[in-house]
């Protein structure tokens, strides 16, 4: 199961997210887990991409694909394009849950 994190601050503005595993598992692998992956990263490292090429927002990102680990954080307040684009993500995510759920997403909002 891919397990996503959004993660906002007080006032709910996006300071980043994480994602961890893959979607299905491996030892019973479903019809669906390929297209379900394909469609988690296509969303977010299109997100990641246009944020560095289409905003002012400074950011980090960490990568793991043994574990299916893509950490993004703003190193800094987000600016208006940038939250838009993160809305369009989390969209993105919350309709694949939405269509395919469990065993394959899960999506939890965190304020920190």
């Amino acid at each position: 199961m891919i397990h996503v994190t959004v993660f906002v601050d007080s006032e709910q503005h996006y300071s980043g997210i994480e994602l961890v595993g893959h979607a299905g598992c491996l030892n019973n692998p479903r019809e669906d887990q390929e297209l379900v992956c394909a469609a988690v990263s296509a969303l977010t490292l299109n997100m990641a991409n246009c944020v560095e090429h289409f905003t002012e927002t400074s950011f980090e990102t960490e990568e793991d694909e043994e574990t299916g680990l893509f950490r993004f954080h703003f190193t800094e307040a987000a600016d208006s394009a940038a939250e838009l684009l993160m809305n369009s993500l989390v969209f993105g995510l919350e309709d694949i849950e939405d269509s395919y759920g469990e065993p394959y997403i899960k999506i939890r909002i965190k304020e920190v």
